[in-house]
């Protein structure tokens, strides 16, 4: 376990999911496309360019959201200053991902796709996020702070706190987009299902008591947790207030056929020549790891803080529960990598936490390093989910019963994890 393995009308939907402040303004020309320049032929980055493939486009149609993808180029015509785009991509981005966290839910029709299927959104906004590219406005605009602002509203970063209730405990988690497209497009994220399924759900902790969770989905790229993306979602749910969270995890897809909670994470960033979505390397590799930029002072690893004997003794179906505590390390005074069972020896420097070198484990240091700073009471800590297995054989066919079964049954299994976890200790 050393290293990460790896239709029905959408025009009645928008009317449903998309506010009355994003339709054409009166006075904007009755195509939307007053103002606005033709699209620019810009070229698209390497995420983008997998939308060339059919397949992208058949799995946003059937999930319920290409209207999301056909009507976003008009409505960019109607912003008329740089505030009124701000606005516009806000909006159009928690639209999307409520009408997303809904379908996940059942709460809405979507298509023929399973409801908890994460692909339609992951398609979804990176068509949209093209369609932005090529965008040419009258008026001077930062695309990519724009399209920074789409991304964090498209993946549940605003506009998605907890509801006040007293006694209801307040459980945050991240889920991961959907990665390793270039060996086979079709692949979906189960942690990314679990999170839209899960996100804003009232459950029954193992103690009766009642919790809520909230979820964000995260990109597999190096640059955005680069830019703090990671501290954005988690840092309002750790300070002092009404938004603190009671406990934290982040999860994310680890190996075939187990849950592991990840005893230990590790700073460095060691995953190369695995590529990001954006075919980016970290920059290290396990003979020379490297510290991701941005982090701020902590510790070489950070242990978990989730009650992992409690969770790995309740909850081992279908999926078995285990404790992870491998970690590479550089021993003190050392030179070469070392692999080990039971966690790191004092004074080495990390090459990979439990779940490797890879973003699955950056997310579990960063968070936890911010939960350490700023709220060091909060079990925290990493989930990995069982690779999501089950796809056709023919590529062609996106979805299939199996897939689909296995999908519903992790989520299911993260659901009782947490009921677990987040009971008061």
């Amino acid at each position: 376990m050393m290293l990460l393995r790896r239709a029905a009308s959408a025009a009645a939907l928008l009317a449903t999911v998309l506010p009355l402040t994003i339709a054409p303004p009166a006075h904007a020309a009755a195509d939307g496309a007053a103002g606005c320049r033709p699209p620019a032929s810009v070229p698209l980055d390497a995420e983008q360019s997998r939308l060339a493939d059919p397949r992208t486009t058949a799995l946003v149609e059937r999930g319920g959201l290409a209207d999301f993808v056909r009507r976003f180029p008009a409505a960019l015509c109607t912003a008329r200053s740089r505030g009124e785009a701000e606005r516009l991509l806000d909006t159009w981005g928690q639209a999307l991902w409520q009408a997303s966290v809904r379908r996940a839910q059942s709460q809405r029709p979507g298509g023929d796709l399973a409801p908890g299927d994460d692909r339609p959104l992951y398609w979804a906004r990176l068509a949209m996020t093209a369609a932005l590219a090529g965008w040419q406005p009258d008026f001077p605009a930062d695309k990519a702070a724009l399209r920074a602002r789409f991304e964090d509203a498209s993946r549940g970063l605003t506009d998605n706190a907890f509801r006040p209730e007293p006694g209801v405990r307040r459980i945050f988690i991240s889920g991961f987009d959907p990665f390793g497209l270039d060996a086979e497009l079709r692949r979906a994220n189960p942690s990314g299902s679990a999170a839209l399924q899960l996100n804003g759900r009232r459950i029954t902790l193992a103690d009766g008591t009642r919790a809520e969770i909230r979820a964000v989905v995260l990109p597999v790229r190096y640059a955005d947790f680069d830019a703090g993306m990671v501290e954005r979602a988690f840092a309002p749910h750790l300070a002092a207030g009404p938004g603190a969270a009671d406990i934290i995890t982040t999860v994310s897809q680890g190996y075939p056929g187990i849950f592991t909670l990840e005893d230990w994470a590790g700073r460095a960033r060691s995953a190369d020549p695995y590529p990001d979505n954006a075919r980016a390397l970290s920059g290290g590799t396990r003979e020379r790891p490297v510290t991701a930029p941005g982090l701020g002072p902590g510790p070489e690893f950070i242990r978990t803080t989730l009650p992992a004997a409690a969770v790995t003794a309740a909850v081992q179906t279908p999926y078995p529960v285990l404790l992870n505590s491998d970690v590479t390390e550089i021993p003190a005074g050392g030179t070469a990598p070392v692999d080990r069972t039971d966690g790191p020896t004092p004074g080495s420097r990390a090459v990979a936490g439990g779940g490797g070198g890879y973003l699955s484990n950056e997310v579990a240091y960063r968070s936890n390093r911010l939960r350490a700073e700023l709220a060091p009471h909060l079990p925290g800590g990493h989930l990995h989910t069982p690779v999501l297995t089950g796809l056709p054989a023919d590529p062609r066919q996106l979805t299939g019963p199996e897939f689909e079964r296995n999908e519903s049954a992790i989520t299911a299994e993260v659901r009782a994890v947490l009921e677990h976890a987040a009971v008061r200790r």
